[in-house]
């Protein structure tokens, strides 16, 4: 990576290669969070939708902020291109996810790829994504306490992310601001009906919509941010972890 070397967790599938390769992104508000936090996660797609899952510890704010992660995740999409067959990937096959802070970085990266001509992406899978650098919207103030992530946790998430305020307008950190979405890969979006973020991820959903990328948006109700944690007991989590691994294996052609 421009920033020095980084690591991918590789999450290989039963079967025989070479696979489609997912990107993942964790959460943790651009801070914090890693390889670890969302190892159920990745365990998870790569199990269910027979797709390799690379998870990139990317550099965290604030002692690299925005567009460190940016570049960071571009890069190994870039790697991944080139050498997925080294790790038993098929380079032609290549999509993005991310969940939360995650989901805002695998969107910018869908967005640096389409615009600099490659990669060539066949999804993006966006999970509870923050998407632009905004706290006004319905759910940040409907859902502002008591869900677990909070209005004030994102904003200091956004403090320390952004060197300055005013990059929050910069089209890969709030990628709502881009003017246009056409060219992206298919979407799945994922929200939560009691989470800040839930207006976020919907309004970006409906402008992909809008610029004519095939989009699947699902509002999981009685949901919060972090319900996608707990697929082992909720089943509207496991439900999102079947919907998400389906939407990849039509979006890489694989049988079920």
């Amino acid at each position: 990576g421009p920033g020095g070397e980084l690591l991918l967790r590789i999450y290989t599938p039963h079967g025989r290669g070479p696979f489609p390769v997912v990107l993942h992104f964790h959460g943790g508000g651009w801070v914090g969070g890693g390889l670890d936090n969302e190892d159920d996660l990745c365990r998870s797609l790569a199990h269910r939708s027979g797709a390799l899952v690379a998870s990139v510890a990317f550099r965290l704010a604030p002692s690299h902020p925005y567009p460190a992660a940016v570049d960071d995740g571009f890069a190994a999409l870039q790697w991944l291109a080139e050498h997925a067959a080294e790790v038993g990937g098929d380079s032609a096959r290549l999509a993005v996810s991310g969940r939360s802070s995650g989901g805002n970085l695998a969107a910018a990266t869908a967005l640096v790829a389409r615009d600099r001509g490659s990669p060539p992406l066949a999804a993006e899978v966006l999970l509870v994504p923050a998407t632009n650098h905004n706290f006004d919207t319905a759910s940040y103030h409907q859902n502002a306490d008591g869900y677990g992530l909070t209005r004030d946790a994102m904003i200091a998430f956004w403090d320390r992310y952004l060197a300055r305020p005013e990059d929050g307008e910069e089209p890969y950190a709030s990628p709502l601001r881009v003017p246009d979405l056409a060219g992206l890969p298919p979407a799945l979006v994922v929200t939560a009906q009691w989470d800040p973020l839930r207006d976020d991820g919907e309004a970006y959903a409906a402008r992909l919509q809008r610029a004519g990328v095939p989009v699947q948006a699902t509002r999981y109700l009685d949901a919060t941010h972090g319900f996608l944690g707990f697929a082992a007991t909720v089943s509207s989590a496991d439900y999102a972890l079947w919907q998400t691994a389906d939407f990849l294996r039509a979006a890489f052609s694989i049988g079920r």
